[in-house]
């Protein structure tokens, strides 16, 4: 049998879970290239302890290269630019690379331009979306606590990182108590969600009413259900005509398909993400797979914002082990395996300064079996523990570890 040919595209949570299980189960018989923009491995849930300061782009990174060189995985810095699935091809800005199976795990595009004035580039609000945003975010952080105001967090419509923005709003709000000016900056928390902690998922049982507490005790205003229509140097315009004063903001924005994928007619959905059935195959082109946030997935109901869902780490390594176990069927001639995107379980650790929740259900979507929402200080040093936990597995190419 002659050596399957795979290409990963991306090196984050799904990419590198996929290439390792693939490396894994069919060793001398494929050769495995993982397709990069960036060259190292960023542990995306450590940035909202970037901005304040408790964490350094060194404890938050490694460097791909070695890691993957260790499995016998080839690795190119390459930016994708288009994917031509007849020719079975991947274009890049450094050459075409082909491929017998191709995994498409490239993460989102921050689509800025969905709200004027918004964001780090070309725009007036902070970024937790990457590590270069999170880096000027600090820095921003820094001058801002020189000369405290009103803080603005939260998420616009679309947005579906929404772990991330009560995360943020949690630990902001415990930075500006620790340099002693909270009474100087009235935190104020914007969402899409017809409620706190609709998550993009319809909730959890008891949610609403933790974070409304929580919000309460903290003296944190929320403003949920609206869109952000527009922001300015001092100010977040809002749906309904309210409008936020700010000196500091970070909104999370709405994420879209990849230049790669909206390049490519026929591979992704309007919004450029891509479809897949419940073996995270492509519907048209059977050798293409996808994982991770680079996946449509539909909201399970409608709200009167629209919302996106969220696709955590968890779920994108969910997702890409199951990628991998059918492309390693297909090779193979063993069983393929099906997962709904639904039925993967919700298990996310929620840091709230030094606070915090974990979340676990059986599934992502009603209906569940079980939902609990597990509040309390071992959530903050939980996730502490899993941070340095997640890098070793990741560094050691340890994917079959939980």
């Amino acid at each position: 049998m002659a050596r399957a040919n795979i290409v990963v595209l991306g090196g984050s949570f799904a990419g590198l879970t996929a290439a390792f299980d693939l490396k894994r189960n069919l060793r001398g018989s494929a050769d495995v290239t993982v397709i990069a923009r960036d060259d190292r491995f960023v542990f995306i849930p450590s940035l909202i302890w970037v901005v304040p300061g408790w964490r350094t782009e060194q404890q938050v990174t490694f460097r791909l290269q070695p890691a993957l060189a260790a499995w016998s995985i080839r690795f190119v810095k390459a930016r994708a630019d288009r994917i031509d699935p007849e020719r079975r091809t991947v274009v890049t800005d450094s050459g075409e690379f082909t491929y017998d199976y191709l995994v498409i795990a490239t993460g989102p595009q921050f689509d800025w331009e969905a709200v004027p004035g918004l964001g780090p580039h070309g725009g007036y609000t902070q970024s937790i979306c990457s590590l270069p945003h999170a880096l000027d975010a600090a820095m921003a952080w820094r001058e801002f606590l020189k000369e405290p105001g009103p803080v603005v967090l939260g998420a616009t419509q679309l947005a579906s990182c929404f772990g991330a923005e009560y995360e943020m709003v949690f630990n902001i709000d415990r930075a500006l108590r620790e340099a002693g000016v909270r009474d100087r900056a009235p935190v104020t928390f914007i969402t899409s969600e017809p409620y706190l902690g609709h998550f993009g998922i319809g909730g959890m049982r008891g949610g609403q009413k933790m974070l409304e507490i929580f919000f309460k005790l903290l003296n944190i205003e929320p403003i949920v259900s609206v869109a952000t229509e527009e922001v300015t140097p001092t100010e977040v315009r809002l749906s309904g005509g309210r409008t936020v004063p700010y000196k500091y903001a970070i909104i999370i924005p709405p994420f879209k398909g990849v230049e790669a994928i909206r390049n490519s007619p026929g591979l992704g959905d309007a919004r450029g993400f891509v479809p897949v059935n419940d073996r995270y195959q492509h519907p048209a082109f059977d050798r293409i797979y996808a994982a991770g946030v680079a996946v449509a997935v539909k909201p399970p109901e409608p709200t009167p914002v629209p919302s996106g869902v969220p696709k955590t780490g968890y779920m994108s390594e969910v997702m890409a082990k199951v990628a991998a176990h059918n492309i390693v069927a297909d090779i193979t001639g063993g069983e393929p395996k099906e997962l709904p995107f639904a039925q993967i379980r919700a298990l996310c650790i929620m840091d709230a300064g030094q606070q915090g929740v974990i979340l676990l259900s059986d599934h992502i979507f009603r209906p569940r079996k079980y939902e609990l929402l597990i509040p309390g200080p071992w959530s903050h040093w939980a996730k502490l523990a899993f941070e340095k936990y997640f890098m070793w597995k990741m560094f050691g190419g340890h994917t079959n570890l939980p």
